[in-house]
């Protein structure tokens, strides 16, 4: 073999590599990319809605506000919040709606005046369901879930 067909072999195994190695980073990136994106999407989904609630002779009736339910529902009177609430009673981050382990969540956020499930006052995260009534201060909202 001359030296001339040495480092053509040469030239051409280490082309060879070069582009197995630019095919493992593409398919590393591709993977990283289609995590990022599900992820993302996953937090942008909408599981169901809140309902506003107001109560007339001790029952709850629709307002007609609905609030979108994300995996990660914010409560409170700051506008920042996934739904701000207009109620002097309520916190700046009054509370917390999350889905955590298939499971829906409701979390008091240190508040002032504290928050209900089914007016019962909540001192730690509790598990909430399809048609739960949640209180915020003075307000009121009704868990309703996509089936």
């Amino acid at each position: 073999m001359t030296t001339e067909t040495i480092l053509f072999l040469l030239r051409v195994g280490s082309g060879i590599i070069l582009m197995l190695v630019l095919l493992a980073l593409f398919i590393i990136l591709w993977r990283d990319y289609r995590s990022a994106v599900t992820g993302v999407e996953a937090n942008r989904r909408i599981y169901g809605q809140l309902i506003e609630l107001k109560e007339i002779d001790g029952r709850y009736l629709e307002t007609g506000t609905t609030y979108p339910l994300l995996s990660l529902t914010s409560l409170g009177r700051s506008p920042t919040n996934a739904i701000p609430i207009h109620d002097t009673f309520a916190s700046g981050e009054h509370a917390m709606v999350a889905l955590r382990n298939g499971h829906w969540w409701l979390e008091d956020r240190q508040s002032r005046n504290g928050t209900t499930l089914n007016e019962v006052m909540i001192h730690r995260p509790a598990i909430i369901t399809d048609g739960d009534i949640i209180g915020v201060g003075n307000t009121r909202y009704r868990m309703e879930l996509e089936q």
